[in-house]
């Protein structure tokens, strides 16, 4: 039997570097000659594009929208969906999403009379969730990266074939999975930019063939890198002089006569792996890849949530307008509409800068509309009358040491270090602790031989090759509000002063940790990752699950079973390679018959948690971290540090079977 090959263009006039003023040179450049070359090579291509980016070619050139439904009515081509805007889904809310497909497939039929079977996911940033979001929507099946799905199940190493053919939702919600490939459609790029010889290309190919590939999807990326440059980079390869497009048709050409492929549908490609006889089905993601996206590390989920101009900024006013429409039940479609606009993955990185002044321009006057400003210190506790009544405050060990007790908690602080919890326990838990402090020491391997502490801040500033942190003496103040103690202090850091405090409720097991930056803060280039909390290895069960919602209506479950450091740097110039998108603003540590509930408000800070997971013989070490700032090749200086305010509660193996029914 023949190999298959199939390709798909992705149509994006929001990508980021493009100016305003310069899609129609796009539409005429790049969009054009895909029409001509789906015409003159009769490759039943798939083109996938948004109903925004639909609109804006509508607008500016409907003579092309008349010949692409030609071309899709003579099934010469086929229409791939996205949604209304491209959104990174596992960092939205549910309801954002769902407004997102309908609004999306209202335009497809509004402007091209088709309704798309297929959907591919925005960016390749993809949670389980997705699949109930495109079940509810009718799809038959989706487009996903296969790279970084391969590593998230352990098949690295592992013949093309042994990926899933249909991929599981978070309930039993299932659907076929047509996959795409980062390195073939970059093998595309280089040879059609002159980067790599044909003969090379093609010798690569055939390998992939002979390895037993019969189902190749050769291209499946933007359309806007072929005789076009958007100006991400100061230095962009020159347009070749052959022109690109040409280069591609010819390179198609010998593919055909070479390989003897046969080209067919992505809608074909899609039956034929539905039909497969070696059908697997599973879920595509692990703990170590909760949010796998496209290509190499450096494009981890960190790059649409906490770096860019001011993604934390900018998610988290995305997240109090939604929580706005939501309550106020809003079905003004222009507002949802809006929203979605607001939430598209390009303001995300390398926007282009008038765009950027526009998009922040129109938030900050939505915002006002609908009375949604808030001011710096909204998140801090209303002084009350005083009532010291239930708490038990000591001094122990030469004064480094603070503990609170009352009939639901017992909390020990290390005033040596910036108020760092020693040690945190809860009445339901019969006050065994679970997450705390391991000294110096505590693991006999040197590659662990650092302090571990609960509850505090760690900044990497890489260009004042430097590190700053909350660890520093301090002497608290104290304040009684209603049926809660406050303990706070100022801190100097290297960001500016830190206004740090720990408030622990009277008659209920909860103890919240806020972090509030000076006006005045310094934002550098820098991680920044507070309330990181450091689970004590005795306390662990074998068994620990991570519990959180990526974008979908139900909570996602992740077993720990592997070494994995969401943390770690994934380049000099990444910080960190993972993460989750906890889009509901909690997320859960699961072990054996206890666990601990994190939770914060994204609409007054959208931080992302990251997870290390980390074998030392005997032992582990297991910390969470809440991400208000990371750095990629995305990243501005001039970025807003907002109040992060943490809240842990404890659970209970009941809470969370509850979540999984």
């Amino acid at each position: 039997m023949h190999p298959k090959g199939y390709i798909i263009f992705h149509l994006n006039l929001a990508f980021s570097s493009i100016a305003a003023e310069s899609r129609s040179d796009v539409i005429n450049i790049c969009y054009h000659s895909l029409l001509r070359f789906i015409e003159e090579t009769a490759i039943p291509v798939g083109v996938e594009l948004t109903g925004w980016t639909l609109k804006q070619i509508e607008q500016i050139d409907p003579g092309w929208i008349t010949q692409f439904k030609k071309l899709l009515k003579a099934k010469q081509c086929e229409l791939i969906g996205s949604g209304y805007c491209q959104i990174i889904a596992p960092l939205v809310p549910h309801e954002v999403n769902v407004w997102n497909q309908r609004l999306g497939l209202q335009e497809y039929e509004r402007v091209l009379d088709v309704r798309p079977n297929i959907v591919l996911v925005n960016e390749m940033a993809y949670s389980n969730s997705l699949i109930e979001l495109y079940t509810e929507f009718a799809y038959q099946g989706f487009i996903m990266d296969r790279d970084n799905v391969r590593l998230a199940l352990d098949l690295d190493g592992a013949q093309m074939s042994a990926v899933p053919t249909h991929a599981k939702g978070t309930t039993d919600a299932v659907l076929p999975v047509l996959w795409a490939d980062s390195i073939l459609f970059q093998k595309i790029q280089h040879y059609a930019h002159g980067d790599i010889a044909k003969t090379d290309y093609l010798q690569y190919l055939k390998k992939r063939i002979g390895d037993g590939e019969e189902l190749l999807p050769l291209y499946c990326n933007d359309a806007e890198i072929f005789d076009y440059r958007p100006g991400r980079f100061g230095q962009e390869r020159s347009i070749h002089i052959e022109g690109e497009w040409n280069r591609l048709r010819d390179l198609l050409r010998s593919v055909a006569e070479e390989t003897e492929i046969e080209w067919i549908s992505p809608g074909q490609a899609l039956r034929i792996n539905n039909q497969s006889v070696n059908r697997t089905v599973s879920r595509l993601t692990s703990a170590s890849h909760p949010i796998p996206v496209k290509k190499q590390a450096k494009y981890n989920i960190a790059r649409w949530a906490i770096t860019g101009r001011n993604d934390l900024w900018l998610n988290t006013m995305c997240h109090r307008i939604r929580r706005h429409l939501s309550q106020t039940s809003n079905d003004n479609k222009e507002d949802w509409l809006k929203l979605c606009e607001f939430w598209a993955s390009d303001f995300r990185t390398h926007i282009e800068k008038k765009r950027w002044d526009k998009m922040t321009e129109e938030l900050r006057c939505f915002l006002r509309e609908h009375n949604l400003v808030k001011p710096k210190e909204a998140c801090c506790y209303p002084i009350v009358a005083a009532d010291k009544k239930g708490f038990e405050i000591k001094w122990k060990n030469d004064n480094i040491y603070l503990s609170v007790k009352t009939a639901q908690i017992e909390l020990v602080l290390n005033m040596r270090r910036g108020m760092a919890i020693k040690s945190l326990a809860f009445k339901s838990h019969d006050f065994s602790t679970l997450v705390g402090s391991l000294p110096h020491g505590y693991y006999k391997s040197i590659a662990f031989g650092a302090d571990f502490y609960s509850g505090n801040l760690v900044a990497e500033l890489p260009t004042e090759h430097t590190r700053t942190t909350d660890l520093e003496p301090v002497i608290p103040k104290f304040k009684w509000t209603e049926n809660e103690l406050e303990i706070s202090s100022e801190i100097n850091t290297k960001l500016g002063v830190l206004l740090k405090t720990i408030t622990i409720a009277r008659d209920t097991e909860s103890v919240s940790l806020c972090y509030v930056f000076d006006a005045g803060t310094q934002t550098y280039i820098s991680s920044i990752r507070a309330g990181i909390m450091t689970f004590l290895p005795e306390s662990l069960g074998d068994n620990i699950e991570i519990i959180t919602a990526n974008g979908g209506p139900a909570q996602e479950h992740f077993s720990l079973n592997h070494e994995f450091d969401h943390s770690s740097v994934a380049s000099t110039l990444v910080s960190s390679n993972g993460g989750f998108g906890s889009t509901n603003g909690g997320i859960i540590v699961q072990t054996d018959n206890k666990g601990l509930m994190f939770s914060w408000a994204p609409d007054e800070c959208a931080c992302m948690p990251l997870v290390q997971h980390m074998f030392c013989k005997e032992s582990k070490l297991f910390r969470l971290f809440f991400s208000i700032s990371e750095t990629d090749d995305t990243v501005s200086c001039n970025r807003e540090l907002l109040p992060f305010c943490l809240k842990i509660e404890p659970t209970q193996t009941q809470h969370i079977a509850s979540q999984k029914e």
